[in-house]
């Protein structure tokens, strides 16, 4: 069995990037998906669902060099439950309120943001089991 996550969104802070003892790199950022409806009772509502992004290897490196607070990506990968529970993980927000964020390993990353909207520097590249765009190519559209 095989299951894979799809999602765009903008990242939330500046990714992290860190090494583990055998010297592979992994690279952690988080990202929001924003979703609006008209509720049952004709309310506008706002929905924000957090993720946080695991990448690694040569994807991980790219990342930490490219993507920034504020950039527009595209995830592929595997969503991963809070191994304690099973479910996404729990945490508790600057309010009080309740808030959850998904776990996602990234096997592909599409840097949707263009150099101008300041949110990364390859627009339109991808990174993962192909890469497509080089850092300094400019995208016609």
């Amino acid at each position: 069995m095989y299951h894979t996550i799809i999602i765009a969104g903008n990242v939330g802070r500046d990714p992290e990037m860190r090494y583990t003892p055998s010297g592979q790199p992994v690279t952690s950022f988080s990202m929001a998906t924003n979703r609006q409806y008209t509720g049952n009772n004709g309310q506008l509502v706002k929905e924000t669902t957090w993720f946080r992004v695991t990448t690694w290897g040569k994807t991980a490196e790219v990342c930490n060099q490219y993507v920034k607070k504020g950039s527009k990506v595209l995830v592929e990968g595997t969503l991963r439950p809070d191994p304690a529970t099973g479910s996404p993980k729990v945490y508790t927000k600057q309010d009080g309120s309740h808030g959850s964020s998904f776990e996602v390993t990234a096997n592909t990353v599409r840097f949707l943001s263009g150099r101008e909207d300041g949110g990364g520097g390859m627009g339109g590249g991808e990174m993962g089991g192909s890469f497509v765009g080089a850092p300094d190519e400019d995208i016609p559209f």
